[in-house]
């Protein structure tokens, strides 16, 4: 606006067309500046808007399969070989809904899952959907993880067990909300099925054993099938009941499994570590013993005999006190003698003892 003033300025002399234009100038500036403030403002709002849409979408799809759907992609249907699948409901669910309102149904239902959703946040599992009391978790995908699948739906069900045993109802607060949980492990195919409400949903085979699994479990207790119970057996921290044969629906006969819970970590590996632990301990911190001081004298008495000895061993004759060079006693002079040499090469006792006292040697031993 100031480069095109001033050309402006030159054709005008007038005074008054001046004015106008000056002004005319000026509020075209104005209107420019709140132009691009308002531009901005709604550039910011349209990117609020933008990241609130991406996020309920990523909170209804996996955010692999929204990605692409927000790029314009079609999502093509994919296959998994392994992944564990996990369905609950309420036991008693119809006549508890029979004997309320539909309001504190909901209530009921919202409060139960709210509570479900921020425990499994702490897991690697993707919920694929709640139909009425019906809850259904997947591990092992869009995402894979190995054999951790049937380990993380594992730990979730014991999490949700353990939360139902203390869920209080709103309008029932003295009942006790009985939950049945089942699951199994196998391939599946999950893709996103419709164009109006996409979906993300599984098929297969794994999908109907799991909800076969559910079904005929029982209240407060987490039916495993044999596919599920091997995995788990691998990790060797699972407690699991054997049920016995049970009767599925399109499945016959089946050796099915209780999960009673998760041990800790092995006792002997505690052992290990905590034996580690004394003996660094014992390394690096030596207790000081303190030593008497007879045991000592007895000590320097005995290697003072034991030299001695060796001296005499290779043929050097032993060394005598100052009473053999005098005179030559009788036997039984010597006899006294050597008593009292013993009695004098004796430690007395009597004496102070401590670091500043006299050492005590046998009168045998200086030449």
């Amino acid at each position: 606006m100031t480069a095109l003033r001033i050309p402006i300025k030159t054709f005008s002399r007038d005074s008054r067309i001046n004015n106008l234009l000056d002004n005319l100038l000026s509020r075209m500036e104005h209107y420019a500046d709140n132009l691009e403030n308002l531009v901005a403002e709604r550039t910011a709002d349209y990117l609020e808007e933008k990241r609130k849409c991406e996020e309920l979408l990523y909170q209804l799809l996996p955010k692999s399969v929204a990605s692409q759907l927000i790029l314009g992609r079609s999502v093509i249907a994919e296959t998994y070989d392994q992944v564990t699948i996990y369905f609950s409901d309420i036991v008693g669910f119809t006549s508890l809904s029979a004997e309320s309102t539909p309001l504190q149904v909901v209530d009921l239902l919202n409060d139960l899952y709210t509570c479900f959703d921020s425990i499994i946040e702490n897991f690697d599992v993707y919920k694929v959907e709640t139909i009425g009391d019906a809850y259904m978790v997947v591990s092992g995908l869009p995402v894979r993880n190995g054999m951790n699948h049937a380990r993380e739906i594992a730990r979730m069900s014991l999490a949700l067990r353990d939360t139902v045993m203390t869920f209080s109802i709103r309008h029932r607060p003295n009942e006790q909300l009985k939950l049945r949980i089942g699951m199994h492990s196998g391939p599946c195919v999950a893709g996103v099925v419709g164009l109006k409400m996409p979906r993300y949903c599984l098929f297969g085979d794994t999908v109907n054993t799991a909800s076969r699994m559910e079904s005929n479990g029982e209240a407060l207790k987490i039916h495993v099938s044999p596919k599920t119970k091997e995995i788990l057996d691998t990790f060797g921290t699972f407690d699991l009941l054997c049920r016995g044969e049970v009767t599925l629906k399109g499945k016959g006969k089946m050796t099915t499994y209780w999960l009673i819970g998760e041990k800790p970590l092995p006792q002997l590996e505690n052992n290990n570590v905590q034996q580690v632990r004394t003996t660094v301990m014992s390394n690096n911190q030596i207790p000081a013993i303190s030593t008497p001081r007879h045991s000592i004298y007895g000590q320097q008495q005995q290697s003072a005999q034991t030299q001695t000895s060796l001296v005499t061993s290779n043929g050097a004759p032993p060394a005598l006190s100052p009473s053999h060079h005098r005179s030559n006693n009788t036997g039984s002079n010597s006899i006294q003698q050597q008593q009292q040499v013993n009695s004098e090469s004796l430690p007395n006792h009597n004496v102070e003892s401590g670091a500043n006292a006299p050492l005590l040697l046998p009168v045998g031993s200086v030449p």
